[in-house]
């Protein structure tokens, strides 16, 4: 039976080869692939031209590809390039490794009241949501701290000040996607707009989370029993932010039937929310705070009062890959750089990091080229090749269970909860997608009808990607059907 699939596949790559005569395109000499023709149909609807895209399909633990299609041209991967870092962080890192957020206490505690500055010290802790960092001050009124009489400093020196202007990739700097890194990162910088319909005051209520001090809430919404539709355009929001002060709008109507909606929103730079937030859960466990918040270090004589722990690498990673989190993956992507180099770590020397570990674990990827690690970038690249090649080595490596269960599981949860509902590759495919204008990929493991495991690779880059993403899906419909389908009775290289 193998025999002859490797038959049939040998003629299948021969008569790829006189059908399109074309030259090799990667490292080792193979054709570019005649693709499945539910792919081929999928890009011709999209009117996406095949050559601008690029597809490996190779069984795990096999000596070559079965198919492969310009397989070796730097691509722009968008949020797929989160392979390449949380791989990289859990063999670097270890899947139990843990970021620490220090309290310190600058000054005299007596009877509950700190004559000085408490001093929080981030060293890049990608996950401070409200309710851990709300765990943290609660620690510290149960050590006895009530009253603080000096000012709230933020240690925020772990990572580089690099001046991240949250509006350069597509001028929407108030997006939550487009928050910057930083070494005291809380609750991803964002504010959580809740709109909920009030039927007995015939009124709709606006709540935001956290209350931030310095943030103004205006709303005039006026409540109908119109259909939910657009409810984000018919509300007519409006965002202004600066420092530590912001303000939020509500002008329009909201209908009845759309229920609560939450809206996030990025607002105010790092110390002032992060100072915002301190504020805002410290008063509500009963403490003061005298003084302003600023960003500095603590003295040498100020002691360590508490500490929070981080949810374990393997977490964070799960959270990264399935849900694409930009600022999560940019804060692990300096976290590399920092344990590898030293405090303040930079996105340059992360990327340097990076490919000299790829090349210690033999992957030597040319091309690469990572700007923040996250794939939320116009310049970054690696080739379709490469990606396939970091596939197949991270299932053989020790880390391989937190690594594949880091991709979302397609029509299970995800980024691909809502894909592939009710065909084969339900529930077969652990993937990492990747959206941009002008690109769309995807990445990871697809697990066949007959059981045996394939990596599967595919990028587009093109102004139409945006409507092929059917093509992905039935690249990855037609690797989960069947075996043979692959080597030999539906084309291929």
């Amino acid at each position: 039976m193998i025999v002859a699939i490797r038959r049939c596949l040998a003629e299948w790559l021969a008569l790829a080869v006189l059908v399109l005569a074309a030259p090799a395109l990667s490292a080792a000499p193979a054709p570019a692939a005649v693709l499945p023709p539910p792919v081929v149909n999928a890009l011709r609807d999209a009117a996406v031209p095949q050559d601008s895209v690029a597809i490996v399909i190779q069984e795990v633990g096999a000596a070559t590809p079965s198919l492969s299609h310009r397989a070796d041209v730097a691509m722009n991967p968008a949020s797929v390039m989160k392979l390449v870092t949380s791989f990289v962080a859990l063999e670097w890192l270890g899947p139990a490794f843990t970021w620490k957020t220090e309290a310190y206490l600058d000054g005299e505690l007596k009877d509950g009241t700190l004559a000085g500055n408490l001093v929080l010290k981030g060293y890049g802790d990608p996950k401070i949501t409200l309710e851990n960092f709300w765990l943290l001050l609660r620690e510290l009124r149960q050590k006895g701290l009530r009253d603080i009489k000096g000012d709230l400093v933020l240690d925020r020196s772990y990572f580089s000040a690099n001046g991240h202007d949250p509006g350069r990739f597509d001028e929407q700097p108030l997006r939550a996607y487009n928050v910057g890194p930083d070494a005291l990162l809380v609750n991803f910088k964002t504010v959580r707009f809740i709109l909920a319909p009030d039927a007995d005051n015939r009124r709709v209520t606006v709540r935001a989370e956290p209350a931030l001090p310095g943030l103004t809430v205006r709303n005039t919404l006026k409540l109908t029993n119109a259909e939910c539709g657009d409810w984000k355009a018919n509300a007519r929001a409006g965002f202004l932010s600066s420092g530590d002060k912001a303000e939020a709008t509500f002008a329009g109507t909201y209908a009845l039937a759309c229920d609560e909606q939450n809206w996030y929103v990025s607002l105010m730079h790092h110390p002032g929310y992060a100072g915002g937030t301190f504020r805002q859960l410290w008063q509500e466990a009963g403490g003061t705070l005298s003084g302003q918040v600023k960003d500095g270090a603590a003295s040498p004589g100020a002691k360590l009062f508490a500490a929070l722990t981080s949810p374990q690498l393997a977490e964070i990673v799960r959270d990264i890959n399935k849900f694409s989190n930009n600022v999560m993956a940019r804060q692990l992507f300096l976290t590399i750089d920092a344990q590898a180099n030293g405090a303040p770590a930079s996105a340059e020397r992360a990327a340097t990091t990076t490919r000299e570990w790829l090349k210690k674990r033999g992957l030597n990827f040319p091309e690469l080229v990572m700007e923040n690690g996250a794939g939320l970038s116009r310049v970054e690249r690696i080739s379709a090749e490469h990606l396939n090649q970091l596939l197949q080595t991270a299932f053989a490596s020790p880390i391989m269970p937190e690594f594949i269960s880091s991709l979302s599981l397609t029509a299970v949860d995800g980024t691909m909860k809502k894909r592939l509902l009710g065909t084969g590759a339900a529930g077969q495919a652990h993937i990492k997608t990747g959206t941009l204008d002008g690109v769309r990929a995807a990445a990871g493991y697809v697990l066949d009808a007959n059981g045996r495991r394939w990596t599967v690779v595919a990028i587009i880059n093109h102004p139409n990607a945006g409507y092929a993403q059917p093509a992905l899906d039935a690249l990855v419909q037609w690797v989960a059907s069947a075996a043979a389908r692959r080597t030999g009775k539906q084309g291929g290289s």
